[in-house]
């Protein structure tokens, strides 16, 4: 199913979410090409839902460079691990995790071949999504130092909303699909057995 065809597949519930699509992705106007379809890359694997990350990377891969298709996808890798990292330094109370260094492998952040603003602002969306406000707060510097907008920053952050609550969604109404699914094949009668 094409990225478009799931959207318009969502239930009435999910309205607002089809409308905010429409309007924040099929016909955006504040974001590059780049910026937009590397942040729906990028959201779309941190929202872990298989329903909506196969469609959307294949959308996306029409729409980004080979090389942009690999960094924004880096960025999802990357922010999964140092969101989970960062943000434990944020939750914790003990300031001596924050004075030890990371010992994590980040390479991907450097030599990914796009524009750092570009791939700062995914950063920053893949942030927002795993609620990591240590990360949010460092790369959301970055791109302004970089002379990105609030505005710009808002517009990204809006599309991230925007595909992290379609991956919730699709992915409740797989839920309720297979608990159908699973409760039809419950109330099937047992097969007969047949004397021998």
């Amino acid at each position: 199913m094409t990225l478009d065809a799931l959207i318009d597949s969502l239930p009435p519930f999910a309205k607002d979410l089809k409308l905010n699509y429409s309007s924040l992705v099929r016909n955006n106007t504040e974001l590059t090409a780049q910026q937009l379809w590397g942040t729906v890359v990028a959201t779309s694997i941190a929202t872990r839902s298989a329903s909506l990350t196969g469609p959307a990377l294949a959308a996306a891969s029409a729409q980004l460079s080979p090389q942009a298709y690999e960094a924004a996808q880096t960025v999802a890798a990357i922010m999964g691990m140092n969101n989970i990292f960062y943000r434990f330094h944020h939750l914790s109370s003990n300031p001596k995790y924050a004075t030890m260094p990371a010992r994590l492998r980040m390479n991907g952040l450097r030599g990914h071949g796009v524009e750092d603003v570009d791939f700062e602002l995914w950063a920053l969306a893949v942030s927002a999504i795993n609620g990591c406000g240590k990360c949010v707060d460092a790369h959301e510097k970055v791109v302004r130092e970089k002379g990105a907008t609030e505005e710009l920053v808002a517009a990204v952050v809006r599309v991230a909303a925007v595909v992290h609550a379609i991956g919730a969604v699709l992915d409740q109404v797989l839920s309720q699909v297979q608990a159908q699914v699973q409760a039809q094949a419950e109330a099937q009668p047992a097969p007969a057995e047949t004397a021998v």
